[in-house]
């Protein structure tokens, strides 16, 4: 394969496109509400009326607004909500016969639920990482060749060195989006100036926080992003071997990604002397069994070496010493997914967007209480503001959005109060939540904030893998406490026995699930302290004057 034939791809599979699209979003939501007969029903009725030859129908994926599915699009203007087979003769009616222009069909007269694109859900959203979502055909290498696929990694093999690779990405100032927010640049030079028998990349797609589906959404909607970005951090920082590790529970995501890789070997874009260079990459699949703590790093290590995924001290770190005592790097989904478009725009491109120390976009799940449901893919500097209340449409039935659970497990409780903060990981972390991965759940004012402190500690001690004892006892007493709280059994006493607590578990854990597993207490007890007062034994006085003493 040489750039040539890339090419060639690009424009044989440009000039098979029909002159008008129907496109029928296949990603795991919309699947789950039948959208695959759907597309079926579409291909029929657009066969039996004659239009095959300048319409097609194709599956994409995701379309972001998730709480609308089935999601279907005709051309790029025309988009139609919760859509049944039943209503695919109704759309394919408003194409006119000749294929080239829509006529319009008067919709009070069908089922079909037209969508507004020009809705700001859609209209304030900034697509790197989702650019191709609902555009490409996530099970076809030639879709995503078209829509300039692998023209990074074709740069890099033969226009740049692999130190240069590495100063263009901490150029750009992107940072981990795994949570962290580590600079990517810095991790990756920090793996290449390592020495060792060999080197390995991984993606970590273990997401497994309650609420949260970016990663599982690229995986499904443009696997070979993934997989490009995979293939130029090899580069690199010098490494042949590359494994993703992804959750079971994600078997659609794991079926493309199988896809998607056969199709790279096929082509020789991913194997031995990639685009007729000296460079070899290969990259296999590891699946999870669904252990939450396997989204720690040095516990998904042990999972791929075969042992039990419980994480080790560090250091020695993963870029120094991974899998199998080897220089590692471990990015995840949506890290991997940036990767590609800054190598073709700049890093000087995607650095502009953003803020000064929060560079380029961030993928959001919105979920909750709010009326748009789905992916959001906005820059960093974004007010929870503007995305709750104008991209999300605020509370459904009028009401009011009490607060905001940033970063799963792991984060905070941010209060409506402080809607006005930017989202970038500074601000966050002043308000004493967290990025994360990118979950963020909407609660409205019939919420009550203990309960849900006590269910992510819930999560929290069912997920813990129990090799510490700080996270294995200090959370099932947490646990408890939370609920003698909520059953009003609780006294003031034990109120700030549960701080005490927070903060030992915090600060003697050994990974970052018990870590962090205090926060959601320690947020809701910062911010809406006055539920908790109201549960306990006494008054908020007669607290305020113990602590007076």
């Amino acid at each position: 394969m040489d750039l040539t034939q890339l090419q060639e791809i690009a424009q044989h599979e440009r000039a098979a496109q029909k002159p008008i699209q129907i496109r029928c979003c296949v990603a795991a939501g919309c699947l789950s509400a039948d959208s695959l007969a759907v597309k079926q029903r579409l291909e029929r009725v657009v066969a039996e009326t004659g239009l095959g030859d300048k319409v097609q129908v194709c599956g994409v994926g995701c379309m972001r607004l998730c709480s609308q599915g089935p999601l279907v699009q005709v051309a790029e203007s025309t988009l139609y909500e919760k859509v049944t087979p039943k209503d695919a003769p109704a759309i394919v009616a408003t194409i006119d016969t000749d294929g080239e222009m829509f006529h319009e069909t008067s919709l009070h007269e069908t089922s079909l639920q037209r969508g507004d694109l020009t809705q700001p859900f859609f209209t304030q959203q900034m697509p790197i990482v989702l650019e191709n979502s609902g555009k490409v055909d996530p099970e076809r290498i030639e879709s995503y060749i078209a829509a300039e696929g692998y023209r990074g990694l074709y740069h890099v093999l033969h226009e740049m060195q692999p130190n240069e690779v590495v100063e263009a990405i901490a150029q750009s100032g992107l940072r981990g989006r795994g949570g962290a927010g580590y600079p990517t640049g810095l991790k990756w030079a920090t793996v290449a100036k390592a020495k060792g028998e060999r080197k390995y990349v991984i993606c970590n797609a273990d997401e497994g926080d309650p609420g949260a589906f970016m990663d599982r959404s690229v995986l499904e909607s443009d696997p070979h992003r993934v997989l490009e970005g995979m293939a130029i951090a090899a580069y690199a920082i010098g490494a042949n071997q590359g494994y993703i590790y992804v959750r079971a529970e994600y078997p659609t995501a794991i079926s493309r990604l199988q896809i998607a890789i056969r199709q790279a070997q096929r082509l020789g874009l991913l194997g031995s002397q990639i685009f007729d260079s000296p460079f070899d990459f290969k990259i296999d699949i590891r699946i999870g069994a669904g252990a939450y703590v396997c989204g720690e790093e040095t516990a998904l290590m042990a999972s791929i070496e075969g042992k039990r995924g419980l994480p080790s001290p560090r250091p020695p770190y993963p870029a120094k010493s991974g899998l199998w005592k080897n220089p590692t790097l471990i990015n995840n989904v949506e890290t991997f997914a940036n990767i590609a478009p800054i190598i073709r725009k700049g890093a000087d491109w995607f650095a502009s967007i953003g803020t000064a120390k929060s560079k380029g976009t961030k993928v959001f799940a919105l979920a909750g209480k709010i009326r748009n449901t789905g992916l959001i893919e906005v820059p960093m500097g974004t007010t929870l503001q503007q995305i709750v209340e104008q991209m999300g449409g605020g509370v459904p039935g009028g009401g009011v959005a009490k607060a905001v659970q940033t970063g799963g497990p792991s984060g905070g409780c941010i209060p409506a109060s402080a809607f006005d903060t930017p989202v970038d990981y500074e601000s966050l972390a002043q308000l004493g939540s967290m990025m994360g991965s990118g979950g963020m759940i909407v609660m409205d004012e019939s919420t009550n904030m203990v309960d849900v402190a006590r269910f992510f500690m819930e999560f929290c001690m069912d997920e813990s893998c129990g090799k510490c004892i700080p996270c294995r006892v200090g959370t099932v007493q947490l646990h408890r406490l939370l609920t003698k709280i909520r059953q009003g059994e609780a006294s003031l006493t034990d109120l700030e026995l549960l701080e005490e607590l927070c903060d030992m578990v915090k600060n003697t854990s050994l990974c970052g699930l018990g870590q962090s597993a205090p926060n959601p207490v320690l947020s809701t007890l910062r911010y809406f302290r006055d539920e908790y007062l109201t549960l306990v034994d006494g008054s908020a006085s007669r607290y305020c004057d113990l602590k007076a003493r």
